[in-house]
């Protein structure tokens, strides 16, 4: 193995990756890493403008972007996605699906017991993280299935490893999609194509702006009692950073990972690992 050859695993000119919630901080991270690494990237978000905050960045890589519109509960607008994609850059052959989080009415608090939380409420937060990571797969990765060759990095969450306190739905759509990661990995390779690899990341705690203020107080930017707890059980002692998680996003859909099918990768500061 030369030196040559593992730089060319990072280089991702000609791929075409297409980011569900691309607009959003983490998703919003690879989508400038992977225009920096020379991919053509789809930003795909229900808000579009989101993503102006991201222009500059996009900018400066020797791949490029757009910007689309899409939901990922309405596979119509995903359908018509693929087409303004296949358009500009070709079929999309990685898809990310960073789309997802979480609600107030799947969440238990002082008020609101589980025996309370609203159907509606956990219906939105389920669909959303795991219906929502199903369908764009379903979408998007029949044309991998055509080709023979793609892949597909869904996001789960530490929530989904070590069921978190409070936020019932959340955690269980999150397991959901941990166990339709394996599953789809098993599928699409025996049924389609070895070279299809289906993989996920289960971030720990990062600051986005969904949990600031459950972690951090908005008056003080200090610690609440809920971030205090995370810190406490994170044996680094810090919340990530989002550019944290473009490493393990870069290897796993590189040829430096092409072996790798059907895992889910804690990226969370040892706090899976921590027991009292």
């Amino acid at each position: 193995m030369n030196q040559e050859t593992i730089s060319q695993w990072y280089d991702f000119s000609g791929r075409t990756v297409l980011i569900t919630g691309g607009a959003g901080i983490l998703g919003g991270e690879m989508a400038c890493a992977l225009v920096g690494c020379g991919a053509n990237v789809a930003i795909l978000d229900r808000d579009p403008s989101l993503a102006e905050r991201l222009m500059d960045r996009l900018t400066c890589g020797p791949g490029c972007s757009v910007v689309v519109y899409g939901d990922v509960l309405r596979p119509e607008t995903l359908v018509e996605a693929e087409e303004t994609v296949r358009a500009q850059f070709g079929p999309v052959d990685t898809l990310i699906n960073a789309a997802g989080g979480n609600s107030p009415g799947g969440t238990t608090s002082d008020d609101v017991s589980f025996f309370d939380l609203p159907q509606d409420g956990l219906r939105f937060v389920t669909d959303l993280n795991l219906v929502g990571t199903m369908i764009p797969c379903q979408v998007f990765g029949r044309a991998m299935a055509e080709r023979g060759e793609g892949a597909i990095l869904n996001i789960s969450s530490m929530a989904a490893i070590q069921p978190l306190t409070r936020i019932a739905g959340y955690s269980a759509a999150k397991a959901g999609v941990s166990n339709f990661t394996r599953w789809l990995a098993v599928h699409m390779a025996q049924e389609y194509s070895p070279r299809i690899r289906v993989n996920a990341l289960a971030p720990g705690f990062f600051l986005t702006e969904q949990n600031r203020f459950l972690l951090t107080d908005e008056a003080t930017g200090g610690l609440t009692a809920r971030g205090r707890t995370v810190i406490d059980h994170t044996p680094m002692g810090r919340f990530g950073d989002p550019q944290e998680l473009i490493g393990v996003t870069l290897w796993l859909l590189s040829e430096a990972a092409s072996f790798v099918t059907g895992i889910v990768i804690p990226v969370d500061g040892g706090f899976s690992a921590f027991s009292v």
